[in-house]
């Protein structure tokens, strides 16, 4: 993140974006602060929750996002998502759930199991695990409505560097008060964090900031799903890694891939009647 706000930094300076901090009002500017905080939270309730339950369990409950996403913009952002959307919402959702589901031990065909595995823990640990996991679902639904309520009213560099700040605070915050290290890193960590600003930051999230000033926030949330796609795609293809992905893999992402063209695919205006 600090790698990140220093190439905003950047594009406000030339693009004379940080002028516009001070038309913004003190609630925009409030809740683009949350948003931040909510996007943290997100980051770190995740991460952790692996620590305390299966990868499958915590991969089922954080994809609830775009669930409760949905219902969340239709009550306060007033965007209610079509029969035919909630039908896109639900697959995308059933297909990362076959995506996380395929690489377990026992695989698809022992979907149980996979899901109330624990990682060695006790039963309290792997709950502790699940709530984390809620909570980062949870958090990442704040994160993408508030974007879509402040976008209406901010251009995207003005907005991803107040979110993006309060993010990083939060995150120094939350690393004093658990003890983490922040530094020195090795050289190989460092370079693998700039290139985490420069691709899942700049590219995935700024890039998903500057959709929501044009798109309902359950949309673009829903492409998040394809996140597992992707990754499995860059697997496949870097030398260091070489996974082949199987069967469940490929029929997973078909059905994300399916809900989210359901979802985000316009209709066509119905035709007008002949006299």
């Amino acid at each position: 993140m600090v790698f990140t706000l220093v190439i905003v930094a950047i594009a406000l300076i030339a693009t004379g974006g940080w002028r516009k901090w001070a038309r913004l009002g003190r609630a925009d500017f409030a809740w683009a602060a949350v948003g931040g905080f909510m996007l943290a939270l997100h980051f770190w309730s995740w991460n952790t929750s692996l620590r305390y339950t299966s990868v499958a369990a915590s991969v089922t409950l954080v994809n609830l996002q775009p669930v409760i996403i949905a219902v969340v913009s239709a009550k306060w952002l007033g965007e209610r998502p079509n029969g035919r959307q909630w039908l896109g919402i639900a697959l995308a959702v059933l297909g990362a759930l076959i995506v996380g589901l395929a690489d377990m031990p026992g695989g698809i065909r022992n979907i149980g199991a996979a899901l109330t595995a624990s990682n060695g823990n006790s039963a309290s640990q792997a709950l502790l695990g699940d709530f984390l996991a809620v909570l980062g679902a949870l958090t990442a639904a704040g994160y993408y409505l508030i974007g879509r309520r402040v976008r209406q009213v901010l251009d995207l560099w003005p907005y991803v560097g107040l979110v993006y700040s309060a993010c990083l605070v939060t995150l120094v915050l939350l690393a004093l008060a658990t003890g983490a290290a922040l530094w020195p890193q090795p050289p190989r960590e460092v370079a693998i964090f700039v290139g985490l600003a420069l691709g899942p930051s700049l590219l995935g999230h700024t890039g998903m900031n500057w959709a929501l000033g044009y798109l309902p926030a359950y949309i673009v949330n829903l492409t998040v799903l394809g996140e597992p796609i992707g990754a499995t795609l860059l697997a496949a293809l870097i030398p260091g890694i070489g996974e082949v992905p199987g069967v469940g893999v490929f029929a997973g992402g078909a059905v994300v891939l399916a809900g989210v063209y359901l979802t985000a695919a316009k209709r066509k205006p119905a035709p007008i009647p002949m006299e």
